[in-house]
């Protein structure tokens, strides 16, 4: 039984819209197809634009340092996604729940499926486990990328293998360097 499919994908999906900004509307549409939306949205003329505010607010809850301030974010966003669940059965997918209306536009949608999916997330996985790369809080890296920790011991640190590895590079160098040089 699986009772909770918008924690992982929404708040994994929120991460891909952060990491990597589609250039368009289409973008945005297609990257929530890799992430298992299949009901088409209605379209509106800011689209692009309002999706990125959806994703920028997101991004405070991401940076929140302490988990009650998280919390409060987060509230809030839910709070003005209003939202609620819907039971529907479309695509062949059989029942199961959205938070949307049918004709609901794409920011709205977002905004109610990633700030639910990411608070479950965060309840049922950790406060903890979502953030900014670590080797990003190194002075002089670029690495702003967000990581969502889905790993059983919950230590994911840093998005990817590369950046891990220079972390790794940066400590050694730092433990191997002579006093005096």
């Amino acid at each position: 039984m699986h009772l909770n499919p918008y924690g992982e994908y929404a708040v994994l999906l929120a991460a891909s819209l952060a990491n990597d900004w589609p250039d368009d509307r289409r973008g945005i549409e297609a990257r929530t197809r890799e992430f298992g939306m299949t009901l088409a949205f209605s379209e509106g003329p800011d689209d692009h634009r309002d999706v990125r505010t959806v994703i920028d607010e997101w991004l405070g809850v991401v940076d929140a340092d302490e988990p009650d301030e998280r919390a409060q974010l987060l509230n809030a966003v839910m709070a003005s996604a209003a939202a609620y669940p819907r039971m529907t059965d479309h695509d062949d997918e059989g029942w199961h729940l959205h938070y949307r209306d049918r004709n609901d536009a794409l920011p709205h949608v977002l905004r109610a499926v990633i700030s639910v999916g990411t608070a479950l997330h965060l309840t049922t996985r950790g406060m903890h486990r979502l953030r900014r790369c670590e080797a990003g809080s190194a002075p002089g890296d670029p690495c702003r990328a967000v990581v969502v920790d889905v790993t059983r011991n919950g230590r994911q640190r840093f998005c990817s293998v590369r950046c891990a590895n220079r972390a790794a590079v940066r400590r050694h160098r730092e433990r191997t360097r002579s006093p005096g040089r």
